[in-house]
């Protein structure tokens, strides 16, 4: 009797344990890692994404080159949204990546503004610099706010337009230098800096005005998603790189200031809980 009482105390015990690691695992969040630049676009998107799958999501934001050094170093984030294709790349060279998970969601824009001259364009900053007719002192001392070349992508493509527009050497020295794309934005939107070169999507966001860059100054931004080896919700993952690719999430990401990808694969998403 005492045996049969024992093994019965034992099976249920084992059966609340295990009850209790499903629950853990279903309230596991969704973690993602996603560049700054795309990170206000995505808590907007999230709610929707959230109520057609009952999917919980934790947001961790923060500049592209940062965040792939974390993931390297083995942070637990399931899918990174990055703001180029160069860090997806490198991981899935090093295998770090669910095979075939790599996708384009987006191209990123880059645009001149200021708070104190809302009107400005590139063709009006180069003249700023350049126009010994119209320089003053002021003018001459006036810096400029870019996101960190070294490490952001929209900071390297910024660089890659004051080169090509011959700016580089005069402004090299004037620059305000963000973290990220998020700070510099910020510290434009503020007047502590006067002039920035921004993500086109900022602007879209927050109804400002400003003025889109030639394309053709920098190298396309190209934005890349890829869900991480080692994530235990690769499903979860999944979901969300298809909500993401899906028709209607495309046209709202250019609605805030992207382009899509011209060969984009364009998913067939299902509101999951609606099956």
């Amino acid at each position: 009797m005492f045996v049969h009482c024992f093994r019965l105390l034992c099976l249920t015990l084992f059966s609340l344990m295990l009850s209790g690691i499903n629950y853990a695992n279903a309230a596991q969040p969704l973690r993602i890692a996603v560049s700054s630049n795309f990170a206000p676009v995505l808590k907007q998107l999230l709610p929707q994404f959230n109520q057609q799958t009952g999917i919980t999501t934790q947001v961790i934001n923060g500049v592209t080159g940062g965040l792939y050094q974390q993931i390297k170093h083995g942070a637990p984030y399931d899918i990174f949204l990055a703001a180029d294709s160069l860090r997806p790349q490198k991981l899935a060279q090093e295998q770090l990546i669910i095979s075939n998970s790599r996708k384009t969601y987006a191209l990123g824009q880059l645009a001149l503004y200021s708070a104190q001259n809302p009107t400005i364009t590139w063709q009006n900053l180069a003249s700023i610099y350049t126009n010994k007719d119209i320089i003053s002192t002021q003018q001459k001392n006036k810096r400029l706010a870019i996101a960190n070349p070294k490490t952001a992508p929209y900071g390297k493509a910024a660089k890659q337009c004051l080169i090509k527009q011959g700016l580089w050497p005069l402004l090299k020295n004037k620059l305000i230098i963000g973290n990220n794309i998020g700070q510099t934005f910020q510290q434009v939107r503020s007047q502590a800096v006067p002039i920035g070169i921004v993500a086109y999507s900022q602007l879209k966001l927050n109804k400002l005005n400003g003025n889109l860059l030639p394309a053709s100054c920098y190298t396309p931004i190209n934005q890349q998603l890829v869900i991480l080896k080692n994530t235990q919700q690769a499903k979860s993952a999944q979901l969300l790189s298809d909500f993401l690719l899906s028709k209607k999430t495309q046209q709202q990401i250019a609605q805030w200031g992207y382009l899509t990808a011209h060969k984009l694969t364009i998913s067939k998403f299902t509101d999951k809980k609606k099956q």
